[in-house]
């Protein structure tokens, strides 16, 4: 019985958002993407500025900062301004598909923020070659 309600719950929050939230589902081309990263806000925007992924899409992406739900960090939202191209080589890797460069770089930033550091995948076992 707490499965099918917890379900039920589920399913009519996924269809409506709380207000005042942006909705990631609205616009596909445009829309809100939103990670929530496990630090305050003034880690998140070190002296009040931009980490340096979302940085580098400069003034073609709009960018808010609030506190995540029930004090678990930080939500960083990001998406592209309508009509601005992105800049740069981010323009030339994505093509017609901003919100791409806005996933990766809201990624990077949540990574930066709780590590220090961009994560990168290990190399796979026959790009390291022979042990020893």
């Amino acid at each position: 019985m707490v499965g099918a309600v917890s379900g039920r719950v589920l399913r009519g929050r996924r269809h409506r958002p709380p207000a005042g939230r942006p909705r990631a589902h609205a616009d596909p081309v445009g829309g809100w993407q939103v990670v929530t990263v496990d630090r305050a806000p003034r880690a998140v925007l070190p002296g009040g500025r931009w980490p340096e992924p979302l940085r580098r899409l400069g003034g073609a992406i709009q960018v808010e900062v609030r506190p995540a739900p029930g004090c678990r960090g930080t939500e960083l939202a990001a998406r592209p301004r309508p009509g601005v191209p992105l800049p740069g080589l981010a323009a030339h890797v994505v093509g017609d598909d901003p919100a791409r460069a806005v996933r990766a770089a809201l990624r990077q930033a949540k990574q930066l923020a709780e590590t220090g550091e961009v994560l990168r995948a290990d190399r796979t076992p026959m790009d390291r070659g022979p042990a020893g």
